[in-house]
């Protein structure tokens, strides 16, 4: 569904609200659900190897607990989700 400029306007001047306001909030609320969505998954990957941290994640190895082979992607998975979140949560405090 595209939604041209017109409708915009009008579907903000029935809710009330300015076109601008309307459209940061969806995106606030767009970013919200992009966020939960992550640390849902970063919450998985923690709970499956027992760590709190890519840090603590990266110690498993360096003591030998965990084999790198099998693990080396959920450990790039982790890093790379949580600094998403770290983007996402700064781009939202900044709305």
């Amino acid at each position: 569904m595209q939604l041209e400029i017109k409708e915009l306007e009008d579907l903000a001047e029935k809710l009330n609200i300015s076109k601008d306001e309307m459209i940061r909030e969806s995106l606030k609320v767009f970013l919200e659900k992009k966020l939960r969505e992550i640390k849902a998954e970063i919450f998985e990957i923690r709970v499956k190897y027992k760590v709190s941290s890519v840090e603590e994640f990266e110690e498993l190895y360096r003591r030998g607990e965990i084999e790198e082979k099998d693990t080396w992607q959920e450990l790039q998975r982790l890093d790379h989700l949580e600094f998403k979140k770290d983007e996402l949560e700064g781009i939202l405090r900044s709305l």
